[in-house]
């Protein structure tokens, strides 16, 4: 299957909306992108659904060049999420629809229409943010780890030896990595390009993970205590780098000072806290049947007091000195404050942003939803989705050996599916089209994570490039989970939990840290991966062609499995003359005949090329 694109275009990116921050009442001017080549149009109009009533207003003709026709109309944000899309009247006496998933010849759904969003923006950094997960236990150990016995739960291991992924060791084997093991390789973050690290648990728990917290009231003393989690934060921040946190909101540990206070005594001001199955207080709800998780009820305004609202909760706290954290993820953020009948989600999210706003507005928060995470991420809370199903999942189908087993996080164990390029481009396309546009920025690409397989046990030979190249060139974070860059495999969430060969990256890893450090370059050096445009120019079985287009310049991406060679429509794209290569040895050409891609093998290629060019 090969498709090719040169259709009628917009996003959300500054080319195509006259602002990213919008207030309720304001006048946006949004603006449709139509090729000469498509055929002539007679109008165009953007219609609304405010308060759930159609309306309309009629775009101009405001620019053409190379090409391309430029639209604009007005759009009155009347409501905090304000969907909008475009109805083309072609001179044939056609009608056709544009929204965020296509060009359509059929009415379309208003959960796809492009949105504008009235409530508070992101920082500005989001967007250009590159991230880097540390699993602590499993990081680096400092020398200071040695002097701390190991908790009576742990079963002590020294740092090479094998992760023990079967229980009990799944969640008790310990290795003692710690939060000054983390200082001392800030230098190795800094040679890949790194800007932020985010932590998973540095509450103290009962497992290595720590997701079964036994208090939020003090960073483990196993990884160096408060004092610990200060000096981190000060030596990131001294050098330009920062640090979020990971939260639970959706439970805690059954050996948490809160749910020990509640367990078998209705009278405890921390009974409200949970979510109780006998009138004795001792059968409880669990994350999913999980006894050692108890899950929290949001019901409680005292919990809220204590975890979410204000300076002194939870969430307030370690975002002030001397912690400074730069924002939170928020752990299965899907299932917060979902039970039965009750859905407090919304109002769980918009208190945890109301506190950060409030302490620090300058901080990221963002949310774990395994799937389809467009509900919930329509920008009044979540900056961004940690998610699987518009990245994580379908390049590992693209790029996975064929027949691999996996426990493809977010679904059964089994065989991996076998995509073609069109099954990732839709796959993408359909899971991104309900986010806004800024919060289709700040949703993280991540290959895998601590709760996956690591992308490279079951990758095709030689596409590590091409994968992590999609990771930092598609519009979203870029992730790395520690231990990516040295190679590490693992078969599942579990395995994947290795301790970091230091040394190696000197050695024999010195080859693939400097491919991510290349690759994490190259996003942090072009505005136009952070924030700009992203159109598609071919899909095929084995190549995928996109450009992320800005006013002052553009780039083009290349990404194959195999060798390629194919022609995109001349007028689909300008400036592949003066095209410049950045990374990668694909060719490409322009003539009459069209803009020829040569590849040979799995590749991953990207040019730089004139900017669109203000309106």
């Amino acid at each position: 299957m090969t498709t090719s694109f040169h259709l009628p275009h917009h996003d959300g990116s500054p080319l195509y909306v006259s602002t990213q921050e919008p207030s309720l009442g304001d006048h946006v001017q949004v603006r449709l992108r139509i090729p000469h080549s498509w055929g002539a149009v007679d109008a165009v109009r953007t219609r609304s659904n405010p308060d759930h009533e159609p309306r309309f207003s009629d775009a101009q003709l405001v620019a053409s060049a190379d090409g391309w026709d430029w639209w604009e109309a007005p759009v009155i944000v009347e409501n905090p999420v304000h969907g909008y899309r475009f109805l083309i009247s072609r001179a044939d006496g056609g009608k056709v629809w544009v929204n965020a998933t296509g060009v359509h010849d059929i009415e379309t759904l208003d959960s796809e229409d492009f949105k504008l969003v009235a409530f508070s923006a992101p920082p500005a950094w989001v967007k250009e943010t590159v991230l880097y997960q540390v699993f602590p236990d499993r990081f680096a150990r400092s020398a200071a780890a040695d002097s701390r016995p190991a908790p009576a739960w742990a079963i002590p291991a020294a740092w090479s030896d094998p992760v023990d992924d079967v229980p009990p060791g799944r969640s008790q084997q310990f290795y003692g990595g710690d939060l000054d093991g983390v200082i001392e390789h800030l230098d190795h973050l800094e040679r890949l390009g790194i800007s932020t690290i985010y932590l998973t648990p540095i509450f103290p728990g009962s497992s290595n993970h720590r997701y079964d917290a036994s208090s939020f009231a003090m960073v483990d003393p196993l990884l160096g205590g408060n004092e610990a989690l200060a000096r981190l934060t000060a030596a990131a921040h001294e050098r330009g780098l920062r640090v979020i946190g990971d939260l639970t909101s959706n439970h805690c540990g059954v050996g948490h000072e809160w749910f020990t206070a509640a367990y078998g005594n209705p009278d405890a001001p921390e009974s409200e806290f949970f979510l109780w199955l006998n009138e004795e207080h001792t059968q409880y709800v669990s994350w999913l049947g999980v006894p050692s998780l108890p899950k929290l009820n949001w019901n409680s305004n005292e919990l809220r007091r204590r975890f979410i609202e204000g300076p002194d909760s939870v969430v307030g706290r370690w975002l002030q000195e001397p912690y400074g954290l730069d924002g939170w993820r928020i752990d299965v953020a899907n299932m917060t404050g979902r039970y039965g009948d009750q859905d407090l989600n919304e109002s769980v999210r918009r208190m945890i942003r109301a506190t950060m706003l409030a302490v620090n507005p300058d901080t990221i928060l963002l949310g774990e939803s395994t799937n389809d995470a467009s509900s919930d991420f329509q920008g009044d809370a979540w900056h961004g989705a940690m998610t699987y199903a518009n990245f994580t999942r379908p390049v590992w189908g693209w790029l996975s050996e064929e027949g691999s087993a996996s426990s493809y996080f977010g679904l059964p164990f089994g065989t991996i599916p076998t995509y073609t390029g069109g099954q990732v481009f839709a796959a993408h396309r359909q899971f991104t089209a309900g986010f806004p546009w800024r919060t289709r920025l700040g949703t993280m690409n991540a290959l895998d994570t601590h709760d996956t397989p690591r992308f490279l046990t079951n990758a095709r030979p030689g596409t590590v490039p091409v994968a992590l190249g999609l990771s930092v060139t598609l519009p979203g974070i870029p992730v790395v989970f520690a231990g990516d860059e040295f190679g590490l495999t693992g078969i599942d969430g579990e395995a994947s939990r290795t301790p970091l060969p230091w040394g190696t990256e000197h050695t024999t890893a010195a080859a693939s840290v400097d491919l991510y450090a290349t690759l994490i370059g190259l996003r942090r050096a072009h505005p136009a991966l952070n924030s700009g445009g992203m159109r598609w120019l071919h899909v095929g079985d084995d190549a995928l062609v996109f450009v992320r287009e800005a006013e002052d310049e553009s780039v083009l991406v290349l990404a194959a499995r195999a060798d390629v060679s194919f022609t995109v429509d001349a007028a689909a794209l300008g400036g592949v003359a003066a095209a410049t290569p950045l990374v990668g040895d694909a060719i490409v050409s322009g003539g009459e005949e069209g803009i020829r891609f040569t590849s040979s093998g799995p590749a991953f290629t990207a040019w730089t090329l004139p900017g669109v060019g203000a309106l």
